[in-house]
């Protein structure tokens, strides 16, 4: 064997350091290209709040591949300091009673139908509202109300308010907390999936109040409303009987209970088309709670 000829084996091994020299060499060179441009183009613009002005056509030759940037703090945290505030519903008080009557509302009264909606009854009151251009409260009752989704629509769509009379109608005061927030929660869910926008004002069943009532029905947004007038209109007296007590009770802030379902109700459509348009003539206007 010569002097300037090596042993197989050590020929061997020089070939395997050369092969690694020549890969570690291209590494390199790639990790250089990333680097390219860290600090300029559009990752600086960026983190300047500047766009980054389009680059023009490439010169002639072959295409260059685009330098991939390096993920910067920028592009990894959501842009919030852009975002508009976003500012927590307002809850209402807790009250110790409802509210019996509306305040400053001049020459004005509220027509509030409870029970509903029926669509054997509600129609007809909707039709007498629309016919007068006058706007109401229902107060409806969540199990009517999954049934009759397309009411709740019609109700919104002309303008009326509508309102949380449980889910049951039960006597709140004998209930749980627990059955309570249930019985309100559910129908204010049932009415914001139908309208796009949850109660804000309730009436207890048979206006059964407790303290319960009143902070659970102030934590889901909602404000407590009674009535001034009763009409009675559930023992079914005669539609004579409730254009009486509506014309007898009408006066500046008051609210006056009806009801659309619960029982046979059209002695209530029938009186309400008599009552509504002589409360007008006496210059009344009828309107509806605002928050």
């Amino acid at each position: 064997m010569k002097n300037d000829q090596l042993p197989t084996g050590r020929r061997s091994v020089l070939r395997l350091a050369a092969a690694l020299g020549v890969t570690v060499t291209a590494g390199a060179l790639a990790v250089d290209r990333l680097g390219l441009g860290e600090g300029t183009g559009d990752g600086a613009a960026a983190g300047t709040g500047t766009a980054a002005a389009p680059k023009g056509p490439p010169a002639a030759g072959p295409p260059a591949s685009s330098p991939r940037l390096r993920p910067s703090a920028y592009r990894l945290q959501p842009m919030t300091a852009y975002a508009p505030a976003v500012r927590p519903r307002a809850l209402p008080p807790v009250r110790q009673r409802p509210f019996l009557s509306l305040s400053g509302v001049g020459r004005s009264m509220v027509l509030t139908f409870d029970d509903g909606p029926d669509p054997r009854y509600t129609p007809g009151i909707l039709a007498a509202l629309r016919r007068y251009d006058c706007r109401a409260v229902f107060f409806v009752c969540g199990e009517m109300a999954v049934e009759n989704q397309d009411l709740l629509r019609e109700m919104a769509d002309d303008g009326h308010v509508i309102g949380n009379h449980s889910w049951s109608h039960p006597l709140v005061p004998k209930l749980r907390p627990s059955r309570i927030r249930d019985e309100l929660g559910s129908t204010s869910e049932v009415v914001e999936q139908a309208v796009g926008a949850a109660p804000l004002w309730y009436r207890a069943p048979y206006g059964a109040w407790n303290r319960h009532s009143f902070e659970i029905g102030a934590e889901l947004g909602m404000e407590p409303l009674a009535w001034t007038v009763d009409t009675l209109d559930w023992t079914e007296p005669g539609s004579d009987t409730i254009v009486r007590r509506v014309i007898d009770g009408a006066g500046p802030g008051v609210i006056v209970l009806s009801h659309d379902a619960g029982g046979n109700r059209s002695q209530s459509v029938a009186a309400l088309r008599r009552y509504l348009p002589a409360l007008l003539d006496e210059g009344y206007q009828i309107t509806v709670p605002r928050r």
